[in-house]
């Protein structure tokens, strides 16, 4: 399949999309608007726009989006991956291109595991509740149920986030902690001042 051509509004490549569902896009980000949204999916299962692995986008044409948004994906690769992904994502963007993604923040969750918290809640989320053995693996509903693509084989606190995206490539990068158990990123093509909202 190839990558849908571009239009006037600004094109957004929503990476790990999952099946759709109505606010996967934050608002934070993409709420004016402005932003088409194409799907990309490893799984077929969840009808994405192109069927393909983060850490091989080959489907999508290099410099073709805007943006990219990542929400809880890098952490379902091995460590070794991260870099073949950081570089697809710097790939496909257009200059002047900026990647968006949150994930676990592991330096929040083992403060949790250093308090002997390892199972217990952290927080409700819409798959259930999150327990920080969780957020380490995988959550444990999901992968009982069958669900494989839900373990977890890397993380990251802001500091090892940061420092993976610039040394991916990308000009300037910002990482913030939100307190809530999730690192919030956004990281430019080009060297930038830049803000996240969290």
């Amino acid at each position: 399949m190839n990558t849908p051509e571009p239009c006037a509004a600004r094109v957004v490549l929503h990476v790990g999309c999952g099946a759709a569902s109505a606010g996967k896009l934050p608002a934070e980000f993409f709420g004016d608007g402005e932003w088409r949204e194409v799907r990309l999916d490893i799984d077929a299962s969840v009808a994405p726009d192109i069927v393909a692995s983060i850490t091989d986008m080959a489907p999508v044409r290099s410099a073709s989006f805007d943006a990219v948004w990542s929400s809880h994906n890098l952490e379902h690769l091995y460590p070794h991956e991260v870099a073949l992904a950081l570089a697809e994502f710097r790939r496909v963007l257009r200059p002047g291109g900026v990647a968006y993604m949150t994930m676990p923040d592991l330096q929040q969750v083992a403060e949790l595991v250093a308090r002997d918290g390892l199972c217990d809640l952290a927080y409700v989320s819409p798959a259930g509740p999150v327990t920080p053995l969780d957020m380490l693996y995988g959550h444990g509903a999901s992968l009982a149920a069958g669900n494989s693509f839900m373990g977890h084989r890397t993380g990251f606190t802001a500091s090892s986030l940061e420092a993976a995206l610039l040394a991916a490539g990308f000009g300037s990068a910002r990482v913030v902690r939100d307190g809530r158990f999730a690192l919030w990123a956004v990281a430019y093509l080009q060297p930038n001042i830049v803000a996240v909202a969290a």
